[in-house]
């Protein structure tokens, strides 16, 4: 006869730790990266980054200014786009052309252009979409 134990179904407390200046500066350096791959210019990637272009180039050459929570949450959200982009293609390259292809579900506008709309709820937009795909977590 098997016994059934009791489960713990008390919501457990969550506080998520925040980004460091040092992660932040870590994905900064990666989005970069990642820029160059999806084609994204200067001017594109200051609107994603919502920075000036001329404070985004002084930063893309290594003088990065303050890592405030808006932006620590678009380069979280960035990331988090190219992760799902990366669990649903298994070749990085059509995942990197899926920035700039158009899609139903933005009603054929581009992934790009969604996100140049330039709120954080704009990448937001892009990245549930993806995790939805990909299946949620």
């Amino acid at each position: 006869m098997t016994t059934l134990l009791p489960v713990d179904t008390a919501p457990q407390h969550f506080a998520p730790t925040p980004i460091t200046d040092a992660e932040a500066a870590a994905m900064f350096r990666a989005v970069i990266n990642l820029f160059r791959l999806w084609s994204v210019n200067d001017e594109q990637a200051a609107i994603l980054l919502d920075l000036p272009v001329r404070s985004f180039r002084r930063w893309k050459a290594g003088e990065l200014g303050r890592f405030d929570r808006d932006r620590k949450a678009r380069l979280s959200n960035i990331m988090g786009i190219h992760k799902a982009l990366r669990i649903i293609f298994r070749e990085p390259q059509r995942g990197y052309a899926w920035i700039q292809a158009p899609n139903a579900a933005f009603a054929g506008q581009t992934a790009l252009r969604v996100m140049l709309g330039g709120e954080l709820t704009d990448l937001m937009r892009v990245r549930r979409y993806l995790d939805s795909e990909r299946g949620g977590w």
